[in-house]
């Protein structure tokens, strides 16, 4: 039986940087990125958002959601698990981003990718430094990562940023490896 589901990477920060930076690595890979999904903190609900994946013309499709510093599950992450456990989504994996949060928000992640490209257990900082915790992300919009069951998470550093070592300019190369790595560990082969 063929699957009629769209694949998608959801993605857990939407500022302007990251919108750049996922704009363009869906670009490099030949997907795409629901740009509307962009924003600080998220404005668009959960339906609206599947909508758009709908209209979207291939996958994978980016998604990007943030609560921006909301403590406890904001409209970011309400739209993130909406999307998450829709009957025509498929989710590939999903992209944990680190923020200065530290009010107990946080999130396991089968692994991250420091600054420098390196894969590690341990957890990253927004500035993608590792952390001594392993397993283990503190970010403002992972609250809700835990309840969610998909192939793979991965932790990195904020997006576009991390010193300069992942900005949009230079071809996001920290994001580009995580969107690798969900792509790799999902067994995602495309259509």
């Amino acid at each position: 039986m063929e699957d009629h589901r769209r694949h998608v990477i959801l993605i857990t920060d939407g500022d302007d940087y990251a919108r750049k930076s996922i704009e363009y690595i869906a670009n490099e890979i030949g997907g795409r990125c629901i740009s509307l999904s962009h924003g600080n903190p998220t404005t668009l609900d959960g339906a609206l958002i599947v909508k758009l994946i709908k209209k979207a013309p291939h996958d994978p499709v980016f998604v990007m959601f943030d609560d921006s510093g909301f403590v406890g599950e904001g409209a970011g992450e309400r739209a993130l698990k909406y999307v998450a456990s829709h009957k025509d989504i498929s989710v590939l994996g999903i992209i944990a981003v680190a923020a200065k949060t530290r009010q107990a928000e946080w999130a396991k992640v089968d692994v991250c990718i420091d600054r420098d490209g390196v894969l590690t257990p341990n957890g990253v900082d927004k500035y993608g430094l590792q952390e001594m915790e392993k397993g283990r992300l503190y970010g403002d919009t992972v609250y809700c990562l835990d309840e969610i069951d998909v192939p793979i998470k991965v932790g990195i550093g904020d997006i576009g940023k991390m010193a300069k070592k992942d900005h949009y300019e230079i071809g996001s190369p920290i994001t580009k490896k995580a969107v690798e790595l969900v792509l790799e560990r999902s067994g995602y082969r495309g259509r």
